[in-house]
């Protein structure tokens, strides 16, 4: 009996030494994937294929590393809302350009993507404190920008994208309007436990079980769950309920979290959404939601300029976004 003990505290302690190897060695691999596989660096497309009037934006990180971004306009006369959208951990914002014109055309908005450090031109190399910094220049640009409406600034962030957005609206409550959450996690701590099973009862967040022996050399935690309770502004989660990589429990779980504390919350589930086409199987009930929620808690403000008001009256209404000329690619 004593040698089966002893058999399965070698056995546990094995898996405790290979998964501490496997976390200090390749953890940023497994939480930042810059390229996808046989696939280039390089944005395979820019918003000119798609015909979309965009702003190349270079900034400074606090740390100084240089970043690149695009904003995208929807228009010059239409000063409807500004979403600062954040990607999810794998390939880059040129991946997400199609998801981009559709909400720019249903929503009426102009669009803000950052490519975070050591994705796309960006410079760098991707970790959590990092991809703050970025998301935090990203912010300060557009709170000084002239041509937006500088109070109608959402965050959207999808999957990683998520935890980056929940960070940047608790940090900043007087800059943003609201936050949207698509398919995010509680935390990579907890999603650690579901890609690798073995390591379950080593490393966890703050809602799991278990001794969480290895969540001391976890460099990339992000506690979406120990945040989301902090965010002052209204939030609207998004839920894929065939979400394939990250359990729709997640979402729920963030939601029961940020109700105790912000009343201005709101969840839609949608059946067929799966991690990244959520957006498509939900068709217009998806797109609707989003805009209700706008409505509500990032609305226009009534009060503009005599001269604002002009050119609105002489170039007709925000019905599409504004396309550039350019030659067919």
């Amino acid at each position: 009996m004593s040698g089966w003990l002893k058999a399965l505290a070698y056995g546990a302690g094995g898996v405790a030494v290979a998964g501490l190897a496997a976390l200090v060695a390749l953890q940023e691999r497994l939480v930042y994937v810059p390229v996808l596989p046989g696939l280039a660096r390089a944005y395979p497309i820019t918003p000119a294929r798609l015909r979309l009037s965009y702003e190349d934006v270079w900034l400074r990180a606090a740390d100084g590393v240089r970043l690149h971004s695009w904003f995208i306009r929807h228009s010059p006369t239409c000063r409807g809302p500004t979403i600062l959208f954040f990607q999810e951990n794998a390939g880059n914002i040129a991946h997400r350009l199609e998801f981009v014109r559709l909400m720019m055309q249903r929503l009426q908005c102009n669009v803000f993507m950052l490519s975070y450090r050591g994705y796309g031109e960006s410079d760098g190399y991707p970790s959590q404190k990092g991809i703050q910094y970025d998301a935090q220049a990203a912010l300060d640009h557009l709170a000084q920008r002239k041509d937006i409406d500088t109070s109608r600034i959402v965050i959207f962030g999808r999957s990683l994208g998520g935890a980056v957005g929940a960070v940047l609206a608790k940090n900043n409550p007087e800059k943003v309007a609201a936050l949207i959450l698509e398919n995010t996690f509680t935390s990579i701590l907890d999603m650690a436990g579901i890609m690798l099973p073995f390591l379950r009862w080593f490393i966890g967040g703050s809602s799991s079980k278990g001794p969480k022996l290895l969540n001391c050399v976890v460099r990339s935690p992000w506690s979406t769950l120990d945040i989301v309770g902090e965010v002052k502004q209204p939030i609207l989660f998004l839920s894929g309920l065939q979400d394939e990589l990250v359990p729709p429990s997640h979402m729920k779980m963030l939601y029961d979290k940020a109700v105790e504390h912000n009343r201005n919350c709101r969840f839609i589930d949608f059946p067929s959404g799966m991690h990244m086409d959520t957006w498509m199987s939900g068709g217009d009930r998806y797109w609707r939601a989003i805009q209700l929620f706008l409505d509500q808690y990032a609305p226009e403000v009534q009060s503009r300029d005599a001269s604002f008001k002009s050119e609105i009256a002489e170039d007709g209404n925000c019905s599409a976004p504004l396309y550039m000329k350019q030659p067919k690619l």
